[in-house]
């Protein structure tokens, strides 16, 4: 006790916990926030982690950091956290500078979706298996037709167009403009006339677009630091008994994903998103996953079915 007491007894260490009770941060992102040397950061994670207090999860040459789930430092931190004035000064510096952080990352996502909106189809079918994938998606919706669906992340509009028998009113929110127009263009041509796609941020979407019977949410979690963050913010549009649909990336190493196409994280775990359906209030209801035919590039991708916990 006296070593985790120790641990979150200094200046810069509770400032860090500050910042990773708001989300997953990387160790670039901590240092450009604090103002401070990446050994010194570093230095000071180590000792939070050893104690207890935070998380580390290594994804190929990065590794994010978040608050400790469990134990008596997880409680400690909880504890600690909760006592933090926001009105310090510092704690407002941090703030602002967070939230200019997450908007560089934001807006570098968004301009590399302008730079490939034509191509995106061929992009994403170079890596995966998108027929028994997309086959998959029309069966978890088990030949329903819902009142309400959302697609958080809509690109071109592919989820919309595949699943538009199955709702009576579909919805696409996307941040890139360039993504928007490609799928209003799709959705025309498909003859698509339930759904309409609009212009949003699916990190914090305005909950006036909601409440949906179903949320999907395909290949998108990977370009978020702090995807938990993203779940929950998505969690308050669905309905009481509602359910997500995921599709994403299995954990890789493939590193130039991160560095050439703007990915944030290299695939999600089970238990990474059975952790995250918890915080938001959902529960894991069904789990399938579809290995890549090219064993040397290609990626596994796994659908998760979340329910809302009733």
């Amino acid at each position: 006790m006296v070593g985790v007491l120790k641990a979150a007894g200094e200046g810069t260490r509770l400032r860090l916990l500050a910042l990773l009770a708001d989300g997953d941060h990387s160790v670039k992102d901590l240092t450009e926030i604090l103002k401070q040397s990446q050994p010194r950061v570093s230095r000071h994670l180590k000792l939070l982690a050893d104690a207890g207090l935070i998380a580390r999860n290594a994804e190929g040459a990065w590794a994010y950091y978040g608050l400790a789930e469990d134990g008596d430092g997880a409680a400690l931190a909880q504890w600690l956290i909760a006592r933090i004035d926001d009105s310090d000064a510092d704690r407002r510096r941090d703030i602002e500078r967070q939230q200019a952080v997450r908007a560089a990352q934001q807006a570098r996502a968004t301009q590399y979706f302008a730079k490939v909106a034509n191509s995106w189809n061929l992009l994403a079918t170079l890596h995966v298996p998108e027929e028994a994938v997309e086959a998959a998606v029309i069966e978890a919706l088990g030949g329903r037709k819902v009142e309400t669906l959302i697609d958080l992340g809509t690109g071109t509009g592919r989820m919309l167009e595949l699943l538009s028998p199955s709702y009576k009113r579909g919805i696409g929110l996307d941040s890139s403009r360039e993504m928007l127009a490609v799928a209003r263009s799709r959705l025309a041509s498909a003859g698509v006339a339930n759904a309409q796609v609009r212009l949003g941020d699916i990190g914090d979407p305005d909950v006036v677009v909601g409440p949906a019977d179903v949320i999907i949410i395909h290949q998108v979690l990977h370009y978020f630091d702090d995807p938990g963050r993203m779940l929950g913010q998505a969690r308050r549009l669905l309905k009481r008994g509602g359910e997500m649909i995921i599709v994403d990336f299995a954990p890789h190493d493939l590193e130039f994903l991160r560095t050439e196409h703007a990915h944030r994280r290299l695939g999600v775990s089970q238990g990474q998103m059975s952790g995250w359906a918890a915080a938001a209030g959902l529960e894991i209801a069904g789990w399938r996953e579809f290995p890549s035919q090219d064993t040397e590039n290609g990626l596994t991708v796994c659908l998760w079915r979340l329910t809302d916990k009733i």
